[in-house]
């Protein structure tokens, strides 16, 4: 067995999974500024439930808000959560967790084992529709529950006492215990979901297990968090309150940084690196990411669906470099792969010259049927954003002067465009972008799996399938890169997206904030920072 030490702390008292008790709030507390951190956060989250986010401003905020059994610190390396430390058995089937001895609810509750084997149940539940359940298929059981064949109560995970949890997995996966610090598995207040339903994760009845607690949610404008004291390093916390704002413009985000409205932007507005290196020194923070922006095609209808030599032109046509040199300016890294650099060292795809692509790409347009005099009519779909539509534009325009395609643009807010690409039934391309749940490749090659709730492409096939199958299960690293650079190379001969740029991290971070740290993912929890 391997095994994870960390200190012991002080023992306080059990109790049972659904005690049924809700301390009453804190009255209303008057905050200096000095002791309030403001984050910029691109959009509204789509929800504060753990189980059913998908997007990262909803998870920006989720992780300050809840913890799992494993956790990160500030340069996102995995360090001990609820739990104190943990064993794997040496076939990597077995994982026991001992939890803390101090763990309690924001309401003072404690906070058990028992939490943790109801909140996994529940977010591998088929009726709870967990977007990012699929995370969670390693563990025994995970996937015939999901399909609906087994009952949750089946569910690989046992509770010998209130202090230690049990995960048996179906196959060894060496990316498990990351998961572990996604929001898929953190643990949900059992109490409020039978009380209060679908109003669990409103600022009225949200309980959690973090360094923040949820105070106030005004829609579009901001949400509040203050400190839970009852969460086990509170000690260590330094801000009394967290307030993030759905900023979807990054001009506006960076004229309230400017105005000292923010100490902390999600990103930086497109050509304003050389400015900000000029005019603001120091405050701007570009760091390599796991992330690919890309176009989706909807494979289950026309014109799209059977028509490869269709999508392949459409990809070739189009002149990454402008995208990321001229349209963004931030450092991005032009995309003609899916995994993004720093996953897989080497890659079997290759690059022609812009001339090439371009002679190829009209000999496929007119090899699918289309010409000047037949062009292709469709639509493209993004969510609200200045970026978004600057490069919708850009590549509608190279769309139309090399190729005669007409693309109608469809700009639509977040949560109906998420929808919209979901359903399946009017998309033909659609914007999307895939950043890393863990630091690993099998979590962008999952994404196009058939059984993956996220494929919003429809793409089903076997041979992919089955490659990913053994890329999850492969122990041996050189067996497993071989594997996938084969996964990538399928899925890209078989057009099913059209990479577009990989990401780099683009933070503005005010001179007094301390405890910055670049990290792969991009995940910078409230709690390590602070104000000198």
């Amino acid at each position: 067995m391997k095994h994870y030490p960390t200190p012991v702390l002080s023992l306080l008292r059990l109790s049972f999974l659904l005690l049924l008790f809700l301390s009453s709030p804190s009255p209303a507390t008057e905050f200096k500024a000095s002791e309030t951190l403001h984050r910029g956060n691109s959009t509204e989250p789509v929800t504060l439930d753990p189980h059913k986010s998908e997007d990262v401003s909803s998870g920006n905020i989720i992780r300050d808000l809840f913890e799992g059994l494993v956790t990160e610190d500030a340069a996102g390396q995995l360090i001990p959560g609820a739990a104190e430390k943990w064993s794997i058995s040496d076939d990597g089937l077995t994982y026991i967790f001992h939890l803390r001895n101090c763990l309690a609810w924001s309401n003072g509750e404690a906070l058990t084992a028992a939490d943790f084997v109801f909140s996994l149940r529940r977010a591998l539940d088929p009726e709870t529709a967990a977007p990012m359940a699929d995370l969670l298929a390693p563990i025994k059981n995970a996937r015939d529950i999901m399909n609906g064949i087994k009952a949750p109560e089946q569910l690989g995970i046992e509770m010998p006492d209130s202090h230690t949890l049990i995960i048996r997995l179906q196959q060894p996966s060496l990316w498990f215990i990351q998961v572990l610090s996604h929001p898929i598995a953190f643990p949900v207040f059992a109490t409020s979901l039978i009380n209060h339903k679908d109003r669990a994760f409103s600022a009225e009845h949200l309980i959690s297990n973090g360094a923040w607690q949820l105070q106030q949610w005004v829609p579009y404008e901001k949400l509040l968090l203050k400190r839970n004291t009852s969460y086990y390093d509170n000690e260590r916390t330094f801000f009394e309150r967290v307030v993030y704002y759905p900023i979807d413009s990054s001009n506006a985000e960076f004229s309230r940084y400017r105005a000292g409205e923010l100490d902390w932007t999600d990103t930086i507005p497109p050509n304003k690196l050389a400015w900000i290196n000029k005019n603001l020194p120091d405050e701007a923070f570009i760091s390599p990411y796991l992330g690919t922006y890309y176009y989706g095609f909807n494979l289950t209808r026309p014109p799209f669906k059977e028509n490869p030599d269709l999508r392949r032109a459409l990809s070739l046509a189009i002149d990454r470099s402008i995208i990321t040199d001229k349209l963004l300016g931030n450092g991005e890294i032009p995309a003609h792969r899916w995994l993004p650099p720093g996953l897989l060292a080497e890659s079997t795809q290759t690059s022609n010259s812009k001339e090439q692509n371009l002679i190829r790409a009209k000999e496929l347009y007119r090899k699918a049927g289309y010409s000047a005099d037949r062009p292709l009519r469709t639509t493209l779909h993004y969510n609200s954003s200045e970026q978004n539509k600057r490069i919708a534009v850009a590549i509608a325009a190279m769309w139309r002067k090399n190729l005669g395609i007409t693309a109608q643009l469809i700009n639509e807010e977040w949560k109906v465009f998420l929808n919209r690409r979901k359903s399946k039934s009017e998309t033909q391309l659609y914007r999307a972008s895939w950043i890393a749940d863990y630091n690993d490749a099998s979590s962008f090659l999952t994404l196009f799996t058939s059984n993956n709730a996220k494929n919003d492409t429809g793409y089903a096939n076997d041979k992919y399938d089955d490659l990913v199958v053994q890329v999850e299960s492969a122990i041996d690293n050189a067996k497993r890169s071989r594997l996938i650079i084969q996964a990538e190379k399928k899925l890209l001969d078989d057009q099913v997206i059209i990479p577009i740029y990989h990401y780099v991290s683009r933070h503005l971070v005010k001179p007094d904030i301390k405890g910055y740290r670049p990290n792969p993912l991009d995940h910078h929890y409230s709690r390590y920072l602070y104000r000198k």
